[in-house]
Parts: structure tokens; sequence; C-alpha cells
């Protein structure tokens, strides 16, 4: 079947690390900022094996030059309850993965005040998340979204829920050197928020300059908190998606 090719910070440090899952407000979200901060590396003892590991994304990145779009399709996944506030995003961005810029636009599935939430948002770094009110997610949709350099500074955000389309224009000066397919654990109220429990989701499929990614497994990455929380698949076939799970079990790539 024909495909549709259609997340302020200074750079963290690992110091973050040991801090992060202390204090994290059980409160409402809508009152303090949650930001899509670039990744955190972190050492990876006893983790399996994987190109990299951070404490706040886990996914698949490209490092290089000259990145000047990205798509990405993902499904919104569905998040379990928790003792304590917890928190996932699912995106598509440029830049990030070794630098503290960011452009990026993604899904929100979180648990707090003893309900999940969902939502779709898109985001430049310093700034926090603008929420994106005219898009309603729920978990299962099938979401597809792009970044695109239209000229100089000037870039394209575009987000598509079923028949709900988001799309703004605007000014990004990053360096363009990764781009990547992402769950990650946000921060909320300063802090590395602790992960939610996501279940599975697929990335797939995805581009990088308008050509498939040729994804790799060593450009796969997971998420250590304490433990490794969350871990991609293998690249499919096609080498443009992956799947990717909550815990320390790799799941199986995509069928196509």
């Amino acid at each position: 079947m024909q495909k549709l090719y259609t997340r302020v910070s200074a750079a963290c440090s690992v110091a973050v690390v040991g801090a992060m899952f202390a204090g994290v407000p059980a409160g409402s979200a809508g009152s303090r900022a949650i930001f899509h901060h670039p990744r955190v590396a972190v050492s990876r003892p006893g983790t399996r094996a994987a190109g990299w590991a951070s404490s706040n994304w886990s996914g698949y990145a490209l490092s290089g030059s000259g990145y000047s779009s990205v798509t990405g399709q993902w499904i919104v996944p569905a998040v379990a309850a928790s003792r304590t506030a917890t928190y996932s995003a699912d995106w598509v961005g440029i830049d990030g993965f070794n630098n503290s810029n960011l452009i990026q636009t993604g899904t929100e599935s979180d648990y707090y005040n003893g309900r999940m939430h969902y939502g779709a948002w898109w985001e430049i770094l310093p700034a926090a998340e603008t929420v994106i009110r005219s898009i309603v997610v729920h978990p299962g949709d099938t979401v597809t979204a792009s970044i695109t350099k239209v000229s100089g500074s000037s870039w394209r955000i575009t987000i598509t829920d079923g028949g709900q389309t988001f799309t703004t224009t605007r000014t990004y000066t990053g360096p363009q050197t990764s781009v990547e397919w992402i769950e990650e654990a946000p921060s909320v109220g300063g802090r590395v928020a602790p992960l939610a429990n996501y279940g599975q989701t697929t990335f797939d499929p995805g581009t990088v300059n308008g050509q498939s990614p040729s994804l790799g497994s060593s450009n796969g990455g997971v998420m250590v908190q304490g433990g490794q929380v969350s871990t991609p698949s293998g690249p499919d076939s096609d080498a443009d998606g992956f799947n990717i799970a909550y815990g320390s079990s790799a799941p199986a790539p995509p069928s196509s």
C-alpha cells in the first residue's frame, strides 16, 4: 500500500538526570509551561543495544548538515493511568540532537489530575510549546507532520490529524544539523518529567529533504530514567519507519 508522506534551553547537562524525578508537580499542566528540550545524553550501563541514549528522548535521529525538511507520520498512543503525573510527546523536528536549537511539532499524551490529556502543539526553542487548540486529538488518531524551510529564515510547520490541519510560518535560524522522530518525556516545572506509559506506537513513514531517511540501527536511541523506559525497534524494511514501546524490550519493526 502506498504510504502517505505527508519536540528554554541552553544545552542540558547530565546533572539534570539525578534531580529530574523529584518534585515534578502533579497539578494542572495548563498552569505550567511544557518544554520539549534538546536531547539530554546519558551513558548506557545495562541498556539494550542502541546508537545513543537519553533521559528525555527515544526514537531515531540523523546528524549531518543541510537539513531543510522533515516529515513524519505516527499513531497517537493511549497512556495508562499513573500514581503521579506522567507525560509523553511524539514529534518530528530539526536540530536539538547535539545543540540547543530546535523547531518541532507533535502531539501530547499525558496523565495528570486523575485523567488523560491529549493535544497538538508546535514549538521553537527557547519558547515553550504553543498548544494548537484548533486540533482535537484522540488516542489512536493518525497524525502527519512536516517542517519545511521556505526561504532564508522562514519555515513552515504543518500538522494534520484526520480532517484537521494547522499550518504556521515562523522564523527559525538554527544550524540544521539533525532531524528527528522522537518519543519524548517533556520538561514540566523546570524538570524532565517521568515518562507516561504510552504502550507502543508506530512512526512510519518519514522523509528527510524529500527523500527516504535510510534509517540504520545506529540512528536509534533509548530513553533511560533510572532504568530503560522507552525502546525503539530496528528500522522497517524500507528504512523509513519504526515501532517504539514503553519499557526495555524492543518491539518488532513495522511490516513495511
